[in-house]
């Protein structure tokens, strides 16, 4: 088997310490670890600068604290800062409400290929299920009451390394950023997330599009990777229809390249 490239797992995060600490206990706990832990921070409190501290202490391997201070639903942002960051070959990026099965990251790896993009899945935790997690529960199986999505939730990773040949992925435009794995060189060739986008939705989407019109390919990537999305309330999603527009006037651009992404923060660093 061809080794593994270096990897940084990229953790979106705001306010909600909980659900990070348990995040970061799946991360400690996988079969394969990455070669660092980047949580990208969009301007959380006290309470989440003492948990990665406190982490940081004993940590299985390098934990970096990204953050920014609070000015908003600025998520494409503090990803792209995140990944400026990183050292890892390839980033694999996580929000900060999904706790990971053991294998996660090494599925992620199994399944880098150049020329190809990931973006996984997810399986939903109702808020019964959530609260068990929280408490320091195991995580589920995909028989445990509380979970939807559930063929979200089965791990046949033999099977889903045979037939992601074989299988064309669905629509690329569907991909979510809260279970993406990319190359760092191919993010950066097409300057990161636009952060043109402020307030919830749409990022992904223009990201993917910029993929794809570099060349990159969406690479099928059921039955490995799973993620269980902890429950909460939804976002405020007052920006949507302005992300709207933004995606439409990109979408009829043709660019594979946003005007402000990473690339200021690359001089930056």
């Amino acid at each position: 088997m061809t080794p593994h490239p270096t990897s940084s797992l990229v953790v979106a995060t705001y306010n909600w310490p909980a659900a990070l600490a348990a995040v970061l206990s799946t991360a400690r706990a996988q079969t394969v670890l990455p070669t660092e832990v980047i949580v990208a921070d969009d301007g959380s409190g006290e309470a989440t600068r003492r948990l990665i501290e406190a982490e940081a202490r004993e940590f299985p391997c390098p934990l970096v604290h990204v953050w920014h201070p609070d000015d908003g639903f600025k998520l494409a942002q503090i990803r792209n800062k995140a990944v400026a960051r990183a050292r890892g070959a390839y980033v694999i990026q996580i929000d900060g409400d999904m706790v990971l099965h053991p294998a996660f990251v090494q599925d992620h790896l199994d399944a880098a290929r150049a020329g190809f993009f990931v973006g996984g899945s997810r399986a939903l935790l109702d808020a019964s299920a959530s609260s068990a997690v929280l408490s320091g529960g195991p995580l589920p199986s995909p028989l445990s009451a509380g979970v939807r999505n559930r063929l979200n939730a089965v791990r046949l990773a033999p099977l889903g390394r045979l037939v992601a040949p074989l299988v064309p992925a669905r629509d690329p435009m569907r991909v979510r950023g809260g279970n993406m794995g990319f190359w760092r060189e191919d993010f950066v060739a097409v300057n990161g997330y636009d952060e043109a986008f402020v307030g919830w939705g749409r990022e992904d989407t223009d990201l993917v599009l910029r993929l794809h019109r570099r060349g990159l390919r969406r690479r099928w990537f059921k039955l490995r990777g799973v993620a269980f999305h902890l429950h909460h309330r939804e976002a405020n999603r007052d920006a949507l229809g302005r992300n709207d527009e933004i995606l439409k006037a990109a979408l009829a651009s043709g660019r594979d390249r946003c005007d402000v992404g990473i690339d200021q923060w690359l001089r930056a660093g």
